[in-house]
């Protein structure tokens, strides 16, 4: 039953109440009692909010972006939820905040809200809770949800399936001319970025990231099949592909350059995915991914909850003493 506290809530986040929107960030994060019913009474309320997901390697500028560019939307109009995904705090288990520091500046304004949450060791460079806060914020009605990531490396692919358009900054003097072909990760920008061009090399990073792109990374293959609604029977359609021509953008955050060209990018990508109607696909994946994770972790909970401690332990004893495989070990758990 849902509690009383989480429906006001919900009442007076719809009705604008910042302090209820803080709350109820809170609650879900936290999983408390009323968080589940709350977040089914703002699902027919999401759905208009633009994602747009922002990555790369340390150093390079994310949150200096992040800042600048929520204050070129402002500019235009446009109000901005920020998702800052931090590393975890390994003394309070809580989120290190690094980013409401640097974004503070951006403080005061009614139409940016600003949230950093703990990433809590989940993989993907996202907190586990991440969808649903950035489901409360697109309730809210927040025009354009940021949602910034760790930053830690080939993980944050997982950023690709949770935003419509995925930014991946780069910056010059990194150690390498591009840093975010090492990290894994050039091949989920829906754009590219290269940050604090001031600087020495920042040619030489644009000129490889080109160089990338021309050989063979125009193309992405839109899936209709994912991991829970595998084709069946018949043969393999033909492939369909999104033929978007990634952009190089130039930005030096920190002086507000280049940042108009982001937003125009950004503008233009999500003109293309609604043209093409890739954008109805990417949403079908995301909930589909989003989805199996959920089922995957429900399932689990449900077997643990099912079987005695003893015979997890038992079964894990086992393993270890090498009488059972792992494989035969999944298969007589699910079998009770």
């Amino acid at each position: 039953m849902m509690t009383h506290q989480a429906k006001t809530l919900v009442q007076n986040l719809l009705a604008g109440d910042r302090r209820a929107l803080a709350r109820l960030i809170t609650l879900i994060e936290n999983r408390a009692p009323g968080a589940a019913e709350a977040l089914a009474l703002l699902y027919p309320h999401t759905g208009r909010a633009y994602l747009v997901g922002i990555t790369g390697a340390p150093g390079t500028g994310k949150s200096t972006v992040v800042n600048a560019l929520t204050r070129e939307l402002r500019a235009r109009g446009q109000t901005v939820g920020i998702v800052a995904v931090d590393p975890t705090s390994p003394f309070s288990g809580g989120a290190v905040l690094g980013d409401r520091i640097r974004m503070r500046d951006l403080a005061g304004d009614k139409g940016v809200f600003i949230r950093s949450m703990a990433s809590r060791g989940s993989l993907g460079g996202l907190a586990a809770a991440t969808g649903d806060v950035v489901r409360v914020l697109d309730a809210a009605g927040f025009d354009t949800v940021l949602i910034e990531t760790v930053g830690a490396g080939q993980s944050e692919v997982d950023i690709a399936r949770t935003a419509y358009t995925t930014i991946v900054i780069d910056a010059p003097g990194m150690g390498d001319d591009v840093q975010a072909i090492k990290a894994g990760i050039l091949e989920i920008a829906d754009i590219l970025v290269v940050n604090k061009t001031d600087r020495p090399g920042a040619q030489n990073a644009v000129r490889a990231l080109r160089a990338m792109l021309d050989t063979g990374h125009r193309l992405r293959t839109i899936h209709h099949h994912g991991q829970i609604n595998p084709q069946r029977g018949g043969e393999p359609s033909e492939p369909e592909y999104d033929f978007w021509q990634v952009p190089i953008i130039e930005t030096v955050a920190t002086e507000h350059n280049g940042l108009d060209s982001l937003v125009d990018a950004i503008d233009q990508h999500r003109a293309h995915l609604r043209e093409s109607g890739v954008i109805q696909d990417r949403e079908r994946q995301r909930i589909e991914a989003e989805l199996a994770d959920r089922l995957r972790e429900a399932l689990l909970n449900r077997l643990i909850a099912e079987r005695s401690p003893g015979a997890i332990e038992a079964m894990i004893r086992r393993i270890q003493h090498r009488e059972i495989d792992l494989g035969s070990a999944v298969r007589e758990l699910l079998d009770g």
